[in-house]
């Protein structure tokens, strides 16, 4: 019987949220002043984090609202399993634990080349092959092992991938493997899409719905270069059409979803405020769940 379902269950409806990063509100959406003015559109904020930089005071004001948070880690290489260093592992959690995070998540790709460190920051998506689901099955199991949160990993962007596996695929054995969720970006998966030549829904086939548990949603952008098409993964303000239609295709397949992001927290609120009522539309909150999160 997988752990995980028992885990999830226990875990209340977070709703719609917004992303941020260290000192994004400096530059972009202050999550604690929109919660404030529109609080029927934001529900939890999703924290994007590093060793490097650790906590700002957003995510702090954030927290002292005793409202939800999620912990996306920005630093490390899910499929590999040397970079998985106890250090990080036992840093990680105090942080996570310290702005009382829901559970762990994160692009499980390549976040860095060579050490960890700022310099080296970057975003590669995983080699889609067997041998890398097993090595980040390791990493995630010992993660969720070590925190006992539940590590939900993400399709990250790219505009090449290599490797022969559909990345739906690719997620879906590592889910069943490691017993984890899954974080579905859905902007990313359009991004997938558009570079294999595909429409948006193909791979859905054998994709384990049950165990999606997180949803992204940004904005893209259609860009040439040297005559090769591709989405830029821009974060601005409105989704591709793709984008929307893989959202609601899998809203309505994933019972176990809790919460969806819009990442779009470099842009103007006003920009926005239509998109999250659209989302809270989608995927409203259950008075139930509501209650739930305000005790907690």
């Amino acid at each position: 019987m997988s752990k995980f379902f028992d885990k999830i269950a226990k875990i209340p409806r977070l709703g719609v949220g917004i992303s941020g990063e260290f000192a994004s509100a400096t530059k972009g959406i202050d999550a604690c002043w929109l919660q404030e003015n529109y609080p029927t559109l934001i529900h939890f904020f999703e924290y994007g984090g590093d060793l490097d930089r650790g906590l700002d005071e957003h995510v702090r004001r954030w927290v002292n609202l005793a409202l939800p948070t999620t912990y996306h880690f920005l630093d490390i290489n899910i499929e590999e399993k040397a970079d998985l260093t106890e250090d990080w592992l036992v840093s990680t959690i105090e942080m996570a634990k310290e702005i009382n995070a829901v559970w762990l998540c994160g692009d499980a790709g390549r976040w860095h080349f060579g050490s960890r460190e700022r310099g080296h920051q970057m975003l590669m998506p995983p080699i889609l092959c067997m041998d890398s689901v097993l090595e980040s099955v390791d990493n995630i199991q010992k993660i969720q092992n070590q925190s006992q949160l539940c590590c939900l990993p993400e399709n990250p962007p790219a505009v090449v991938y290599l490797g022969e596996m559909h990345i739906l695929e690719y997620f879906a054995e590592m889910a069943e493997r490691a017993d984890c969720g899954l974080l579905l970006d859905c902007a990313h998966l359009a991004i997938f899409q558009h570079s294999r030549g595909l429409s948006p829904l193909t791979g859905f086939d054998n994709y384990p719905f049950e165990r999606v548990i997180e949803l992204h949603v940004a904005g893209g952008t259609f860009t040439e270069t040297s005559g090769y098409s591709y989405i830029n993964d821009d974060h601005s303000p409105e989704p591709i059409q793709a984008t929307w239609e893989i959202l609601e295709h899998v809203v309505s397949r994933a019972p176990n979803l809790k919460a969806i992001v819009y990442e779009c927290e470099h842009n103007k609120a006003e920009e926005c405020l239509d998109n999250f009522a659209k989302l809270n539309q989608l995927f409203p909150i259950q008075r139930k769940d509501l209650f739930q999160l305000i005790a907690k």
